[in-house]
């Protein structure tokens, strides 16, 4: 679907492309969160014959990795490739086995524990809430690893779910949680964040923060504070590795890249949000910050 890290990722792909391909072509097709739709687009890129096949989260790439058998496919913003089918060792890989041989790609699993222990320093929490698609592979990884890591620091972790990709069903699913927790965690769920500035109204009206994956879009909420991976540069490495396979490399002997550099994350508060919560950001977690706002104006660095 359209979402600025999206964007951001298919722009990435296409510049880490160009370094080592500067005459490359391409198709780009937007399934708009659409499965029938994902499959209708990689039936044509069998009949066109493509080099390379992208698919930008589990979904597209299914729909590439099941539809494409004899041509490399990439996936990109995929949280855990064994469970979508798309990697070694996964449960789908007995009845399609040109996966193995075909497909590898990057990782975008967010730094979960990261995040919920950053909020909970900001905000000592007793319950955490979260909001995500059940139906999606990558958001449901996610929620195992947030209910695990809140499981270990003691706090009681609640869940809301949403069983279709629908942006509009987010505000009930807050909703139906916001009076029981002392905080939100929002994981990296597109669905979630097209719909973050309903998960952010509902905090507000109750008083709770809320700490985003993406701070890509966070600056335009009342989100607290965002942790999450750069998508561009998580675009250019991907990017990159399908030059590679274009050029001779083999995608069964590449592994799942992750993206755990430091540097690929970035970091986003929101004074004005923490004056309103009266909660005060520690110092040193505010100079580490990339982006910050502050009196109604947005600073980068």
């Amino acid at each position: 679907m359209t979402h600025p890290d999206l964007d951001a990722l298919e722009q990435g792909i296409q510049d880490g492309v160009k370094e080592g391909l500067p005459n490359a072509g391409f198709d780009l097709q937007n399934a708009k969160a659409d499965r029938s739709a994902a499959n209708s687009i990689a039936r044509k890129f069998v009949v066109e014959k493509v080099d390379i096949a992208v698919g930008i989260t589990a979904m597209a790439a299914q729909s590439l990795a099941w539809n494409i058998e004899d041509r490399p496919v990439l996936f990109c913003a995929v949280m855990d490739p064994k469970k979508a089918g798309l990697a070694k060792s996964a449960t789908l890989l007995k009845s399609l086995k040109h996966v193995e041989k075909w497909v590898t790609g990057t990782s975008n699993m967010p730094p979960v524990k990261a995040q919920i222990m950053l909020l909970h320093r900001i905000k000592p929490l007793k319950t955490l809430g979260h909001v995500y698609c059940s139906h999606e592979a990558d958001a449901a990884a996610q929620a195992e690893v947030a209910k695990e890591v809140c499981k270990v620091l003691g706090i009681k972790f609640v869940a809301a779910t949403l069983t279709g990709p629908d942006p509009s069903k987010v505000k009930s699913a807050v909703q139906t949680i916001a009076p029981k927790v002392d905080g939100i965690y929002v994981s990296a769920d597109f669905t979630v964040f097209t719909a973050l500035a309903d998960v952010t109204s509902v905090a507000m009206a109750h008083k709770i923060p809320v700490i985003s994956s993406d701070p890509g879009s966070a600056d335009t909420t009342d989100v607290l504070a965002a942790c999450g991976l750069d998508y561009y540069k998580m675009g250019r490495v991907t990017g990159r590795l399908a030059v590679d396979v274009i050029k001779g490399a083999k995608p069964a002997d590449i592994p799942t890249r992750y993206i755990t550099d430091p540097r690929d994350l970035n970091l986003f508060f929101n004074m004005d949000v923490a004056k309103k919560l009266d909660l005060t950001l520690p110092e040193d977690l505010v100079s580490m910050a990339n982006k910050i706002i502050k009196d109604g104006k947005l600073s980068s660095k």
